[in-house]
């Protein structure tokens, strides 16, 4: 420590509160790193906010920072040997930092401070891990979801949002994922929905992008969960994915991220997700064969609810799409599902079995049964045949 001493110490390695050298690196829910003894008597004196961001603190737990108290072990040992150009980094992502904290800071000065961050992430992927590690990600979430009624924002403002939604998102991969449980705050999700409703197709995107990190994390099943009951949000899913643009692949996306929870399906359907997918899979052609093949497998995860097969079936495409994705030529992404939904819909009703076969489906399992799809793909392929044919005997019976 008397090495130290002896050297500059970077900003990164001081406490915000002592201003010395971590002994005991912990963080707060908010991002915000202090040693240990210092945050420790500030909570013991009653203070229930965050002392840099001022910020209340919903969860009142400290966090051991192993990476930052890694990094200050590695300077003290090697001293003046330590890479100054990270030293250099890490002071100027600070210093950044700094200006989006700072209440005196023009909204134009923290608009030209996010293109900088942006700038930074997409030349080096180190460069995500120091922001992370600098407690970005909460900064960045805070500043997109701190406001309301986006309707009434400028249009700087709304470019905020985005630079702030990008970066955060490019962190997201990283980890820290408990962070995005502060949408579960009232305000934070009026936010996000009002957002999700009114902002431009670019923050939508970001904001799919977290609705799918949300629901890949047992960090954060309580808000996907919450999520998955907020009737506006689904709606305007549904939406993006049957748009024709870019977004609705992100809409996709959050529609199959939002199905993974068997909690959600119901309210799902009931927004009119088997629409959303039959309107996405029409178009498959125009879409990625990997992202048609997943509108496949939600639809087929949504059929569990008696509901969703009334709405496939009611749909007037709905059955011709799904035969369509039987047999796809080069192609058989999707096939599996295609047939696993046509087997559920078929057994029970005559429409259903009248209408794929009218659409061509018997020759379709046949191109398949020739192709050079899977095993267990050909196997569904004949069980589905051998289904369409009793069917239709039986049901020749009772003309």
């Amino acid at each position: 420590m008397k090495e130290a001493d002896h050297m500059a110490i970077p900003h990164l390695f001081r406490c915000p509160i002592s201003l010395d050298l971590f002994k005991d690196p912990v963080t707060l829910c908010t991002g915000q790193t202090y040693d240990r003894s210092s945050i420790e008597k500030w909570l013991a004196a009653g203070n229930l906010t965050c002392p840099v961001t001022m910020q209340k603190l919903h969860d009142p737990s400290i966090v051991p920072n192993h990476t930052l108290r890694h990094l200050i072990d590695q300077w003290l040992q090697l001293g003046h040997q330590f890479d100054p150009n990270y030293l250099a980094t890490i002071d100027s992502l600070a210093a950044l930092k700094h200006t989006l904290e700072c209440h005196q800071a023009t909204l134009q000065d923290k608009l030209q401070t996010l293109q900088k961050i942006r700038a930074l992430s997409e030349e080096s992927p180190s460069n995500n891990s120091c922001l992370l590690q600098l407690g970005f990600l909460p900064l960045l979430l805070e500043l997109a979801f701190g406001k309301v009624k986006v309707k009434v924002l400028s249009q700087d403002h709304v470019k905020f949002v985005d630079q702030a939604l990008s970066c955060a998102i490019k962190m997201l991969p990283l980890g820290e994922l408990a962070s995005l449980n502060m949408l579960k705050e009232e305000s934070k999700l009026a936010s996000f929905l009002d957002l999700f409703q009114h902002g431009t197709f670019l923050v939508k995107i970001s904001l799919c992008h977290l609705i799918e990190a949300i629901s890949s994390s047992t960090e954060t099943k309580e808000l996907c969960d919450t999520l998955g009951k907020t009737s506006q949000l689904l709606h305007e899913a549904v939406l993006l994915a049957a748009n024709d643009s870019e977004a609705s692949e992100v809409g996709i996306r959050a529609l199959s991220a939002l199905s993974s929870m068997e909690s959600n399906r119901k309210n799902l359907v009931r927004e009119g997700a088997v629409d959303g997918l039959v309107a996405y899979i029409l178009g498959a052609e125009r879409h990625e064969k990997s992202l048609a093949a997943m509108a496949m497998e939600t639809l087929e995860k949504l059929l569990e609810v008696e509901s969703a097969k009334e709405a496939l079936v009611n749909n007037r495409n709905g059955v011709n799409a799904v035969v369509r994705m039987v047999f796809r030529v080069s192609d058989h992404e999707g096939s599996e599902s295609a047939i696993s939904l046509l087997m559920i819909i078929c057994y029970d009703s005559l429409r259903a079995r009248e209408e794929a076969i009218g659409a061509g489906v018997l020759t379709q399992l046949l191109l398949l049964l020739q192709s050079q799809c899977n095993g267990r793909t050909k196997t569904k392929a004949s069980m589905l045949l051998k289904l369409l044919r009793s069917k239709w005997a039986e049901d020749s019976k009772h003309v």
